[in-house]
């Protein structure tokens, strides 16, 4: 299984507190963690979100994202796309950065950054994406930040540059819930837009069989469900956990329960696979 969407490190994103008490713990406490969710799981490969960073020496907000992974076996970093960077120096040590592969994709937080996908300050990483073969993540749907700005996080946004950028691979990160039907549209509409299902229910182990979450679940499965159909592309969703905002073992039944059985190895593994090039 493959888990392509886990956090190992603080976002640094406007307005965010802590997210969970490993991300501001010791590095080796929160390996030692993954690692043991990862193995409980059956996960073997797992992808983790960088943090923005201002940094000239960690331009891709991956430096200790790339730390954990050497104890961490099949875990693999994502680097963070900030618009707010226009200097042509940038995008130059980003070039010759992404030339070693370091990442396996870039992300843009839309909605956390007051910036919608077709700002002309994502372009240049578009370009990047492009040249070095990259996917490319969005978070778009409901946010962690009350000073976030969700209209710039729509899904629909994304259908603009799914067409202007039709060699990029796009990846619409947690299925931009509330709007999941939107984002079903943009998935079933573009051959270039892929969607992954973390997030959608947060929590540790047993909030996931608790009594008094069942009626949330059950809303929630629903809705994932008819976006599931509507876009009819089972060889473009992707399984994502979100961990450590969510239990691996509990989050990934919770979306075999809402994906078809013939479509499991799809969702759980080889979409991912062959997204990501793993």
């Amino acid at each position: 299984m493959i888990d392509m969407h886990i956090h190992v490190v603080p976002p640094n994103l406007p307005g965010v507190g802590s997210l969970n008490p490993l991300l501001e713990g010791p590095a080796g406490l929160l390996a030692a963690s993954l690692r043991r969710e990862m193995q409980a799981a059956g996960v073997t490969q797992a992808l983790a979100m960088g943090g923005r960073s201002d940094s000239a020496e960690d331009p891709l907000g991956i430096q200790t994202t790339l730390e954990i992974a050497r104890s961490v076996p099949g875990l693999a970093a994502i680097g963070i796309a900030d618009p707010a960077h226009t200097e042509p120096e940038h995008f130059r040590r980003l070039d010759t950065l992404l030339a070693s592969r370091p990442v396996r994709a870039l992300k843009a937080y839309l909605g956390y950054l007051h910036y919608g996908p077709d700002h002309p300050g994502y372009r240049p990483y578009y370009e990047l994406a492009d040249r070095h073969d990259l996917p490319f993540i969005f978070h778009t749907g409901d946010t962690y930040s009350p000073r976030a700005k969700v209209r710039f996080a729509h899904p629909l946004l994304v259908d603009e540059v799914a067409v202007d950028h039709p060699r990029v691979r796009f990846v619409l990160a947690h299925l931009g819930n509330p709007w999941l039907l939107d984002a079903a549209e943009v998935v079933y509409k573009n051959a270039n837009v892929w969607a992954d299902l973390s997030g959608l229910a947060v929590g540790e182990a047993a909030s996931f069989t608790a009594e008094e979450r069942q009626d949330l679940l059950h809303d929630v499965a629903a809705r994932v469900r008819e976006a599931y159909r509507y876009a009819e592309r089972p060889d473009r969703f992707l399984f994502g956990s979100d961990w450590p905002l969510a239990s691996l073992t509990d989050y990934a039944a919770f979306i075999r329960s809402l994906v078809p059985e013939e479509d499991h190895t799809k969702v759980m593994e080889e979409n991912a696979r062959r997204l990501f090039r793993l």
